[in-house]
C-alpha cells in the first residue's frame, strides 16, 4: 500500500479480513475433491505416505533467517499414530503427497457448535439493543427453534473446519434455563457421528449468567457429564458480582476436575478486577495452573504498556492461558507481550453464521496470518512463528531451526497445502488439499 493513500493498514486489513471471511461459507464445501485418496486405507489408521515434504531447518544470511529449507519424506501411520520418517521412498506403494507441504493439523480453541445458523438458511445479524443481557433476551427467544435441527448444523460446521484443515476444537455449549442440557446433548450427537474424524473438548458455558437467569442447578449437572470446562461470562456485568461467580466457577471446576474458560469481554475497571480475581484463585489453587483460560479478554487491549506487562507477567506466572479472535482496528491485542511472559495464546473462529456474527469463515491459517499483519510478522522467521496459533503451538522447527515435528509416536493428525514452507502458508493462507486425522483421511 502505498504511504500516501488515506485508508489506513488498520482499516484495509479490517476491511479484507472481512471480505475473505464471507466468501467461504458453503455449506457443501466438504464435498471439494481432495488432491488424492486412498479406498485402501484401513480403519486403524495404517498407512504410508511418500514425497510429502517436510520443514527441515532454517537457511541463515548474515544472522537472518531468510528462508526455510525442506525435503521430500516417507511416513507410516497406524492406530492414529505416526510410526515412521524416514526418507523418501519415491517407488513405494503409498499415498503420493505429490511434494505437498504437510504441517500439524489446525485446532480451533473457541467456538459455538452449539448455535449456529451455518448450514441451515442465511439469517443476518438483528439490530442489537440492550447489550449482552439484550442478546440473552433474544437468545432466550430463538434457541427453541434453533434447537430443533443443531445436531444437523452442528455437522455441517465441523465439516466446514475440517475443509479448512481443522481436526480438533474447544466448543462452547449453552447450559442454560432455555436449553438446559438439551444443546450439549444435541452437540454430542453430532460429535459421536463425527467421532473417528473429529475430536473436541467442550466448555460448559452459561451464556445467559450463572445467577442472572439461575443456570446454577444445570452447571452442576452438566459438570457430571463429558465435559472438559466450566464457563462464564462477564461476571460483573451479567452477575453482578466477581467474587461469587468466580468462586463458584472455580469450586465447580475443582470438585469434578475440569478446567475453567471465562468469556470476559469487559474492557473497564471490572475486566481487570475479574482478571485479577482468577489469578488469585488459581494461584491458591495451583491444580488449576495449565487448566485455566480468558477467552477475549478485551481489557488486556484497553490498558497502557506498563500495566500491559504487568498482568501479562502475572498470567504467564498463574499459568492461564488467553483464548483471542485476534481482533482489530481500536483495540489491537498484546499478544507480542503475552509471548513475552510466556502466556498461552490461542484462538479460533467463535461465531460462523449465527446471531451473534456472520463473517467466521471457519479458518484458523486466516486468524494466524491477521495476526501476522497487525503486528508486523513479515519476515520468515516470525510468519513461521505465527503457524502456532493455527496448531495450538505445534511447530515443525523450533527457534534455532531444529526439527521437532513431526516425530515417531506423534498423534497423526496433519494437513497437506500448496505451499513451500510454512511462512509461505501463513503469509498467502494456503489452501488445504488434504487432512489427515488419526492416520485417516478424511478431507
Amino acid at each position: 500500500m502505498n504511504p500516501s493513500d488515506s485508508i489506513s493498514r488498520k482499516t484495509f486489513i479490517k476491511n479484507s479480513a472481512w471480505a475473505m471471511a464471507g466468501l467461504t461459507l458453503v455449506p457443501d464445501i466438504i464435498s471439494a475433491t481432495p488432491f488424492f485418496d486412498d479406498p485402501n486405507q484401513s480403519a486403524d489408521g495404517k498407512m504410508s505416505f511418500k514425497n510429502v515434504r517436510l520443514e527441515t531447518g532454517f537457511i541463515y544470511e548474515e544472522g537472518e533467517v531468510v528462508s526455510t529449507q525442506t525435503d521430500l519424506f516417507y511416513l507410516e501411520t497406524e492406530n492414529g499414530k505416526i510410526t515412521k520418517v524416514s526418507a523418501n521412498l519415491p517407488n513405494a506403494k503409498a499415498v503420493d503427497a505429490k511434494g505437498m507441504l504437510m504441517l500439524p493439523a489446525f485446532k480451533d480453541m473457541h467456538i459455538h457448535l452449539d448455535k449456529t445458523f451455518y448450514g441451515d438458511h442465511w439469517q443476518a445479524v438483528r439490530k442489537r439493543t440492550g447489550g449482552v443481557k439484550g442478546m440473552i433476551a433474544l437468545e432466550q427467544k430463538i434457541l427453541p427453534e434453533m434447537l430443533r435441527n443443531s445436531t444437523l448444523k452442528a455437522e455441517k460446521m465441523i465439516e466446514l473446519l475440517q475443509s479448512k484443515g481443522t481436526s480438533f476444537a474447544r466448543s462452547h455449549v449453552n447450559i442454560e434455563p432455555t436449553s438446559k442440557l438439551e444443546s450439549l446433548k444435541n452437540l454430542q450427537k453430532a460429535l459421536d457421528h463425527k467421532k473417528k474424524t473429529f475430536e473436541a473438548e467442550l466448555v460448559a458455558f452459561p451464556q445467559h449468567g450463572v445467577f442472572y437467569t439461575d443456570s446454577v442447578p444445570y452447571l452442576k449437572e452438566a459438570a457430571k457429564m463429558d465435559i472438559d470446562f466450566i464457563g462464564g461470562v462477564d461476571p460483573y456485568t451479567i452477575d453482578g458480582a466477581i467474587e461469587k461467580t468466580i468462586d463458584f466457577t472455580v469450586q465447580l471446576a475443582l470438585d469434578h476436575h475440569k478446567g475453567i474458560d471465562i468469556h470476559l469481554h469487559e474492557s473497564g475497571e471490572s475486566g481487570l478486577k475479574t482478571v485479577e480475581y482468577l489469578i488469585d484463585k488459581v494461584n491458591e489453587n495451583p491444580a488449576l495452573k495449565g487448566k485455566t483460560y480468558l477467552s477475549h479478554c478485551f481489557v488486556l487491549g484497553k490498558l497502557d504498556k506498563a500495566k500491559q506487562e504487568e498482568m501479562a507477567e502475572k498470567l504467564g506466572n498463574a499459568q492461564i492461558g488467553i483464548v483471542s479472535t485476534i481482533p482489530f482496528g481500536s483495540l489491537i491485542m498484546p499478544i507480542p507481550t503475552l509471548y513475552k511472559h510466556g502466556v498461552t495464546v490461542l484462538t479460533g473462529n467463535d461465531s460462523i453464521v449465527d446471531h451473534w456474527n456472520t463473517f467466521g469463515s471457519g479458518s484458523v491459517l486466516q486468524k494466524a496470518n491477521l495476526m501476522a499483519q497487525l503486528y508486523g510478522y513479515s519476515t520468515e522467521f516470525l510468519l513461521s512463528r505465527s503457524l502456532k496459533l493455527a496448531t495450538a503451538n505445534i511447530l515443525p522447527l523450533d527457534d534455532k531451526g531444529i526439527q521437532q515435528w513431526p516425530k515417531t509416536g506423534d498423534q497423526a493428525d496433519f494437513v497437506f497445502l500448496k505451499a513451500s514452507c510454512s511462512a509461505e502458508a501463513v503469509s498467502r493462507i494456503s489452501n488445504v488439499e488434504s487432512l489427515v486425522h488419526q492416520g485417516n483421511i478424511v478431507f
